[in-house]
């Protein structure tokens, strides 16, 4: 028989014309029911492998109640979610789970809520669950489950991953300390997001216990924007009493912090030390190498989604609100204060 050349979406009629067969004996392979002999079903297999033919997830649902589809929804592709996704990506190898990655695209107007809307389009129909990275919310409601990666409520009552960013916050700022500096400024983050408000906490906590007094004219918002880091960044670094050390609340705005030193002439680290927060591979990468603090981005969207898996097939979470530990990265953009590296 002469193949069918086809454009776009191979439909289930053309596989039926393709193979010599009806319509009928398409679906009943597909479907696998019976009726038909076991050359027929080889036969008709094979031309669907041959085709390409998939069914719309839309009607695997209608037909399963299950598209074994799990949707990670996140307010924007950047560095953090996309090393979410690959830890998504982990957890779903061999265990029949397909991904699909939606992007609110980091439209302003719907930083708060988005995540309300994008479930109801997705949810029961195209995904059996979904993993919310760093939702504005989390009180929705869905037909199938949910677990939120670093929410910015905090405590919630659906199940979450997060890691410990009171604790990394303040290792990153002793390890200054340490080094000598005492005059420290901080780039901050979203002041709505509770992981940015546990690391200006860790930052506060730090130099109390080091007996150093807080200057709130070196606290400066950077929101979790690499554009708004370089705009408060200028605002620290030209003044005559600029810090010796800053510690940003993301390894993103600490690159834009190291962007600006190196446009007005300021050496890290012999002029400026500098830390930054998550470990995203950029850090490694930049000149100097970024001394940050470690969180196990990858790993969480990992736990995520396999925490996910369990309640979509039935299991509770023996830890549902799953806290993973940090670690200080040192690299070369620190030094001691007024001495040698």
């Amino acid at each position: 028989m002469e193949t069918v050349h086809t454009s776009g979406r191979v439909t289930m009629q053309q596989v039926a014309l393709e193979a010599g067969v009806s319509v009928s004996t398409v679906s009943k392979v597909i479907n696998g029911r019976y009726g038909i002999s076991t050359a027929t079903a080889a036969h008709v297999s094979s031309v669907i492998e041959r085709m390409g033919y998939e069914t719309s997830l839309v009607a695997r649902s209608l037909r399963n109640q299950r598209t074994n589809v799990i949707g990670v929804l996140v307010a924007d592709f950047e560095p953090f979610s996309t090393e979410v996704l690959k830890g998504a990506a982990d957890a779903i190898r061999g265990s029949g789970f397909e991904l699909v990655a939606y992007s609110a695209g980091g439209r302003v107007d719907e930083h708060v809520g988005w995540e309300r809307r994008y479930l109801s389009r997705l949810m029961g129909t195209l995904v059996d669950g979904a993993v919310l990275v760093t939702p504005t919310i989390t009180d929705v409601l869905s037909d199938g489950p949910v677990v939120a990666i670093d929410p910015h409520t905090g405590s919630t009552t659906i199940p979450t991953v997060t890691a410990h960013n009171l604790q990394g916050a303040r290792a990153g700022v002793r390890h200054l300390l340490e080094l000598g500096h005492t005059r420290v400024g901080m780039v901050t983050g979203r002041a709505d997001l509770v992981s940015a408000q546990l690391r200006e906490q860790g930052f506060r906590e730090a130099l109390a216990e080091a007996g150093v007094a807080v200057d709130e004219s070196l606290v400066v918002r950077g929101a979790f924007e690499a554009d708004v880091a370089r705009d408060v960044a200028h605002r620290l670094l030209e003044r005559t009493d600029r810090p010796s050390a800053v510690f940003a609340a993301s390894d993103q705005m600490a690159l834009a912090v190291l962007d600006v030193a190196r446009e007005l002439g300021i050496d890290v680290p012999s002029d400026l030390s500098l830390v930054g927060f998550d470990n995203i591979p950029e850090s490694a990468l930049s000149e100097p190498p970024l001394t940050t603090v470690a969180q196990p981005i990858r790993e969480m969207g990992r736990d995520a989604v396999s925490m996910l898996i369990g309640l979509i097939e039935g299991r509770e979470p023996a830890d549902p609100h799953h806290t993973l530990g940090t670690e200080l990265v040192l690299r070369r953009s620190t030094r001691p204060h007024g001495g040698s590296s």
